[in-house]
């Protein structure tokens, strides 16, 4: 029996960039064929419960991701423990999880999602966010679809050359 490699991805609200980070990974590891489980959570408890944001779900649609019923959840403390790598959309959110994390090796776990985006991985992790596009319009849901899909391979490498099972 394995352990699948868990991957967490951190917005603020987990109803925008997050499960849209989640549903891409996910489809991509499964395409890919590796033995990943992604899932996703907000920093805030604002959009409890809530589902998706129908804008980034007409994303997903589009670049034929079909998405299953998600209701959003806040990130909570044991989620450290229970995953591989936890990956920050934005900086807030990078810096709220390092902050939060309960000892050196959990802070360690937490990465902004686009320093796995060969373009971005040399920038400071203040300038590889990924905006906040539920105050704009379909053109801005589509900038994070661009900004996620840049960073999937490199988060794939990651996870097949670290995925070592928890013991």
């Amino acid at each position: 029996m394995s352990n699948p490699y868990r991957i967490i991805t951190v917005c603020t609200g987990n109803i925008c960039r997050s499960p849209m980070a989640e549903f891409m990974l996910s489809a991509a590891a499964k395409a890919a064929g590796l033995d990943i489980e992604v899932d996703s959570a907000g920093t805030t408890a604002w959009e409890l419960g809530n589902p998706m944001d129908p804008r980034a779900v007409h994303v997903l649609d589009r670049h034929g991701i079909r998405t299953t019923a998600h209701s959003a959840r806040q990130f909570k403390p044991v989620f450290f423990a229970e995953r591989d790598l936890i990956l920050a959309l934005d900086t807030d959110h990078f810096d709220f999880l390092r902050t939060l994390a309960p000892s050196p090796e959990a802070a360690a776990k937490v990465r902004m999602l686009r320093s796995f985006d060969p373009a971005a991985s040399t920038a400071s992790p203040q300038e590889q966010g990924i905006y906040d596009p539920w105050y704009g319009d379909e053109q801005d849901f589509q900038a994070s679809w661009e900004l996620i899909s840049a960073a999937i391979p490199g988060v794939l490498a990651h996870a097949t050359a670290h995925g070592t099972p928890r013991g």
